[in-house]
């Protein structure tokens, strides 16, 4: 008898997913404050988060500490398993930051991306998208 394997979330795919990079590296403390922009199609985290997880580069390390703001991702779980790694999410509420991503490396770093929100438009996404890389805010 074999048994049933149940199905897989339906993670976006890696070309799915809209993310923009800064190409420099943060340096010191006048550094930029963004390193990058991503555009999830929905405020469903444990559906979006493993799409973005994935296609971050592998220089950043495996991210083991996730943190977003509460009011933005209002079902968010503590932690996630993301290619079989456990991810821890973390709440916040600051209102200096509603509009981030905080994604922690042990021993490596961290990374704060800016959140467009799943229904903005194309063209203003882009936009966004271009400042946060261009401009870092």
């Amino acid at each position: 008898m074999t048994s049933a394997s149940s199905p897989s979330p339906p993670f976006p795919a890696p070309s799915e997913v809209r993310l923009r990079l800064a190409v420099q590296p943060r340096l010191g403390r006048t550094a930029r404050r963004i390193d990058g922009a991503w555009w999830p199609r929905s405020y469903d985290l444990a559906a979006e988060l493993p799409g973005l997880l994935a296609v971050l580069p592998r220089s950043w390390g495996r991210i083991s500490s996730v943190l977003v703001h509460g009011d933005t991702w209002l079902d968010c779980p503590e932690h996630l398993d993301v290619a079989g790694q456990e991810v821890h999410v973390g709440r916040r509420d600051s209102p200096t930051t509603p509009d981030t991503v905080c994604l922690l490396t042990p021993g490596r770093g961290r990374w704060d991306l800016l959140v467009v929100p799943p229904a903005t438009t194309e063209a203003e996404a882009v936009s966004l998208m271009e400042r946060a890389v261009t401009e870092g805010e």
